[in-house]
């Protein structure tokens, strides 16, 4: 599969059906974009059951925004709606399979409970647990209050 021009009209239709989207953030003005154009097209052949898409940072300034994309080029890697990676850069051609193959081996379930792990204590989670650390068999090693937490979310629905 070709790669596919995406805009601010178009990318959300196209990304989220998407099991695989690598999108290539670009200008045609930009030296680096301009060499990691070719390296992602051949990419986009070699892997046709990904989507990957291009967006011209000049014509959708809004969608740039949108991701926060302050330097080009920038590849964002996304699987199941979720965004794994997303550096500038222009990567070379090892480095950019090296990734891809890297995205598709990992555990979408294990990678979305670790993002609502984050996210909960993210969000101001009540670190009271009911009781003192006076126990003598805590990991003493560990940094005050770890301990607590290393088990805590194990055999609750959606924990992997």
């Amino acid at each position: 599969m070709s790669t596919v021009e995406l805009t601010s009209e178009n990318f959300t239709s196209v990304v989220a059906g998407a099991d695989l989207a690598l999108v290539d953030f670009w200008a045609s003005w930009c030296g680096p974009c301009r060499m990691f154009g070719p390296i992602f097209d051949r990419a986009s052949e070699r892997h046709a059951d990904a989507v990957f898409g291009k967006v011209d940072t000049d014509a959708q300034q809004e969608l740039a925004t949108q991701f926060g994309i302050s330097s080009i080029p920038t590849l964002m890697i996304i699987r199941d709606n979720v965004v794994l990676y997303s550096e500038a850069g222009a990567l070379p051609e090892p480095a950019l399979e090296e990734l891809i193959a890297k995205a598709r081996d990992l555990d979408m379930d294990e990678v979305r409970a670790s993002i609502a792990e984050h996210e909960q204590h993210e969000h101001g989670h009540d670190h009271e647990h009911g009781h003192d650390h006076e126990h003598g068999d805590e990991d003493e090693d560990a940094p005050a209050g770890e301990h607590a937490h290393q088990h805590e979310h194990e055999g609750q629905p959606g924990s992997a």
